[in-house]
């Protein structure tokens, strides 16, 4: 029987040998992504909409002011769904591994793009796990205090006080979750080649190597092995 995966997930393969190309996501997991990458980004127009009367002209992007307050919480739900399913399935390989404390330890030589001085990486490196787990921690308080202060679902059953902290809790994390995406989304663009592998779903074997050769390794040792063994 063969050993259970520790770098990568059963999905990962070599597409093809001249070029080298790899599989990096499913098209589930692809459109998963997307669609909680839209209701997170529809989620922060909305809600800084709703936030300040400055920016009150965004509502215009979704019919108007009552319309952006009836969708805002609609919008968080299916966001909170959407990211449950990307949680499922990506969670385990986004547990810490060893190599990670010395990526971090070597953050400047990340920046720098000096990835000779930077070990050999599974699927994900420690800056995309942060990532992973604080969208997952702030999704988790985002719906909770947005629940209590939704008051066609929940307002008879949340005190005053309460409601008036769910709003801060609720505001902070807001925040603090659109810093995250930005960062997310910078680290894409900064990292060459990353983003065809959430819309084409491949990498190549070049940038495979390069940021995460754990993971190529796991890959093309499996493949090599075949279905026999």
């Amino acid at each position: 029987m063969a050993p259970r995966p520790y770098y990568s997930e059963p999905g990962d393969r070599l597409e093809s040998v001249q070029p080298v190309e790899v599989s990096r996501y499913r098209g589930f997991t692809r459109a998963n992504h997307w669609v909680t990458a839209f209701s997170l980004i529809e989620l922060a127009l909305s809600g800084l909409a709703l936030f300040d009367p400055a920016l009150y002209f965004l509502t215009g992007l979704f019919g108007g002011g009552q319309m952006t307050r009836w969708i805002h919480p609609i919008i968080g739900v299916v966001l909170f769904f959407s990211f449950a399913l990307m949680f499922i399935q990506l969670w385990r390989m986004n547990m810490p591994k060893p190599e990670d404390t010395t990526w971090v330890a070597n953050i400047g030589d990340v920046v720098k793009g000096r990835e000779e001085n930077l070990p050999e990486l599974g699927k994900y490196n420690a800056g995309q796990k942060f990532v992973f787990w604080a969208m997952t921690g702030l999704i988790i308080v985002l719906i909770v205090s947005g629940v209590m202060i939704w008051q066609q679902v929940a307002g008879h059953l949340v005190s005053v006080p309460a409601r008036r902290i769910a709003v801060l809790v609720h505001a902070l994390s807001a925040v603090a979750i659109i810093l995250v995406f930005i960062m997310h989304v910078y680290a894409a663009i900064w990292t060459r080649g990353t983003l065809r592998a959430m819309t084409r779903g491949t990498v190549t074997g070049g940038w495979a190597w390069r940021h995460h050769r754990k993971w190529l390794r796991e890959i093309a040792s499996r493949d090599n092995k075949g279905p026999a063994e």
